[in-house]
């Protein structure tokens, strides 16, 4: 790349091929990932830090020549990169509605909720090592909902690709090509109920990927009781296990105990589609049941739906453990939304917002990724998420003192202290910090990294950089 980046490490690294058609676009986006995602939750305006780099920071969004899938393609790459190390790697897709009612005069939205909210939606496939540690976004598709108008009985009949539903299954093709580029990686594509399609189920894939799903479902089996539910449920039990249950809202976080039972059962085709003459489907189900939940909270119900057989409670046991990191990317949404703040940038046109969201999920993964490194490999040193400035300044102000130690904190200690700045009060039963505290206090800690630059002791002098957003107007 012609243009100067030194200083903008992770972002280069995961922008810095970026095909925009001219490397100044490509350098700008750069440079916008890095001032935007210290202060996630700051307004562009904010990030920017001069109007010049502001007005600079809208135009490179409002550039029609600019395509969001090719924001997010350089980060996909680094993404393979990431996963080729791992020896399973386990994706989480999901959707999520951008709710945009309050800003009327942005073209191009659909519809969205029940109500009358208008927006758009997006599906999202998150990567996650088995120890559930996000490895980045494999893919993100946008689109915008027309008024229903009385669909639900020709919807049925519509081919797959004419249907929301299609959703999953292009979810699984950018599963299938990151197989490709990572052919010593197996893969594992999870969903959630409404991901319990048939066409998923029978659609070809590649040796070493795999499918785990929520059924929604009660379908037609190839079994003496007919039908999946009365299948699985007349199976003996096979286990217990204890799962952690992540704090939602208006519920606290638990243990539940599962009772868990197994099968292999071959599904029938939809009787609505005969005429198609689709192959019957034979999966791996395994059907967990809390047992005696707290009081006036519905039991925890998992019926999975796995495209590898299950003939072990130890098998069994396994597919509910990869269940559970599927919640990653309910995280991930959150860490969007409230974190980078994405429903509420104003833009003009659907277009707009589109390019913004590939370039926000990036900065939305890497704060998960931070938060989750730092919990499953704590002794690493802090240098693979903080540059010398930033962690020495982080030092200095938690422990009050002017002088910072000459080799960097580990990478446990130094996500923990971001979260304090952020309001984590670290007691001894706080246990570890989420996401909500490090987002915060990684925004403070850009201010005091600023300030440490200015006050720190003379060290021997070097030409100076020139600033993120004194770069973005110079590249405008």
């Amino acid at each position: 790349m012609g243009l100067e980046l030194e200083g903008f490490g992770w972002a280069v690294h995961e922008f810095g091929e970026a095909q925009l058609g001219d490397e100044r676009r490509t350098a700008r986006l750069v440079q916008l990932a890095t001032i935007l995602a210290e202060r996630p939750t700051g307004s562009i305006s904010e990030a920017a830090g001069s109007k010049a780099a502001t007005k600079g920071a809208y135009r490179f969004f409002d550039n029609d020549a600019i395509d969001p899938d090719e924001i997010l393609r350089s980060h996909v790459e680094a993404t393979y990169g990431r996963m080729n190390r791992q020896e399973l790697v386990l994706v989480a897709n999901d959707t999520t509605e951008l709710v945009l009612t309050g800003h009327p005069a942005t073209e191009g939205l659909g519809s969205v909720g029940s109500g009358s909210g208008v927006g758009l939606l997006a599906h999202g496939s998150l990567s996650m090592s088995e120890e559930g540690v996000p490895l980045g976004v494999l893919s993100l598709q946008r689109w915008v909902r027309e008024e229903s108008k009385g669909k639900r009985a020709k919807r049925k009949s519509l081919p797959i690709e004419e249907k929301e539903s299609f959703k999953w299954l292009q979810s699984l093709d950018a599963v299938i090509e990151a197989k490709a580029h990572c052919p010593d990686t197996s893969f594992v594509l999870m969903g959630d109920r409404e991901s319990d399609v048939y066409d998923l189920f029978i659609k070809p894939r590649p040796e070493g990927v795999e499918l785990l799903v929520r059924a929604s479902w009660n379908r037609a089996v190839l079994h003496p009781e007919k039908y999946l539910w009365e299948t699985i449920k007349a199976q003996p039990l096979a286990l217990k296990v204890d799962i952690d249950i992540p704090r939602r809202a208006g519920q606290a976080a638990r243990t539940a105990t599962l009772s868990v039972r197994y099968h292999n059962i071959t599904l029938k085709p939809p009787k609505h589609r005969v005429k198609e003459k689709l192959q019957s489907v034979t999966l791996g189900v395994v059907w967990a049941l809390e047992e005696n939940p707290p009081p006036d909270i519905e039991p925890l119900e998992w019926l999975l739906l796995g495209s590898m057989p299950v003939n072990s409670p130890e098998e069994a046991h396994q597919r509910l453990g990869w269940y559970t990191k599927r919640f990653g990317i309910e995280v991930w949404h959150k860490v969007l939304k409230s974190g980078c703040r994405i429903e509420e940038r104003q833009f003009k046109s659907r277009e707009n917002i589109e390019r913004a969201l590939a370039l926000y999920s990036v900065i939305a993964w890497r704060i998960l990724y931070a938060v989750m490194l730092g919990r499953h490999v704590p002794d690493a040193p802090c240098t693979a998420l903080l540059d010398s400035e930033e962690w020495q300044a982080l030092y200095c102000t938690i422990h009050q003192t002017p002088t910072p130690p000459s080799n960097p904190p580990v990478l446990g200690d130094a996500v923990r202290w971001i979260a304090m700045l952020g309001g984590f009060l670290a007691r001894k039963g706080d246990g570890q910090p989420g996401v909500k505290s490090f987002w915060q206090g990684f925004q403070r800690l850009s201010d005091l990294t600023t300030m440490y630059r200015i006050l720190r002791p003379s060290q021997p002098k070097s030409p100076p950089k020139p600033s993120a957003s004194a770069q973005i107007e110079k590249c405008g």
